[in-house]
């Protein structure tokens, strides 16, 4: 068995003063030779967003592209001509294949008090067959959503809401402290890299917190033991 961890305050962070971002793994700017990718997870990108600001219309190719709100309103638009709002509890899949350009806005009413803020997660996973027809899609993943239950949202074999151009499982979950996660490898050769959003757990001797990351590999199952209030996003990946 292999571990890697990525404790919060050791990923790149930029203040854009409408943006602040956080990279877990080398990304635009930040550029960490022993941070670029897991197995086939290139990005993990935790973002906040002013209301009626983001990112205008750019360019992606040969990559799947998922966006996990936290908080807020997500708002998206492509050359494809999509148009959708999501908010915690959608998820939103990009397969960009052979190219596409598109935006991502915080949607939120600035009336809206409890939702000014976009917080949200970004994603990007190497696709197994390049040079696809791009598309898009919004998924409702609050019915696999369960408290103190491990539910896959993305599974490759239609067990899930939504799958991408992958052999990937991934998984949320929201836990009480005390709780024990018994977790399976679902293909051999895989490996999971789990993401702390709130909360604390133990994992195989390491004491992670809130943003923390740990990467496991080279082993066919892992115990996860919540030690606070948590929620947790775990991705399994080809290494």
């Amino acid at each position: 068995m292999k571990i890697v961890v990525d404790k919060a305050d050791t990923r790149g962070y930029f203040d854009h003063v409408w943006l602040k971002t956080h990279h877990t793994f080398s990304f635009a700017d930040y550029y960490n030779h022993d941070r670029m990718n897991f197995g086939a997870l290139r990005v993990l990108n935790d973002d906040t967003v002013s209301p009626g600001r983001g990112f205008d219309m750019h360019p992606h190719q040969n990559m799947e592209v998922i966006s996990i709100p936290l908080k807020g309103y997500l708002t998206h638009g492509d050359s494809v001509e999509n148009a959708s709002t999501i908010t915690p509890g959608d998820i939103q899949v990009m397969s960009t294949g052979r190219g596409i350009f598109h935006s991502e806005y915080n949607g939120s009413d600035t009336e809206d008090l409890q939702f000014l803020q976009l917080e949200f997660l970004q994603i990007w996973v190497f696709p197994k067959v390049k040079n696809t027809p791009p598309e898009y899609h919004n998924y409702d993943v609050r019915s696999v959503l369960k408290k103190n239950h491990l539910g896959v949202i993305i599974a490759p074999d239609g067990s899930a809401p939504a799958s991408i151009l992958q052999d990937a499982w991934f998984s949320m979950g929201k836990f009480d402290a005390g709780q024990t996660i018994d977790y399976k490898m679902h293909q051999e050769g895989n490996g999971v890299y789990m993401f702390i959003i709130e909360g604390e757990a133990d994992v195989l001797g390491q004491s992670l917190e809130k943003r923390d990351g740990i990467g496991i590999w080279d082993t066919k199952e892992f115990q996860v033991n919540v030690t606070k209030e948590a929620h947790l996003l775990l991705m399994e990946v080809p290494m």
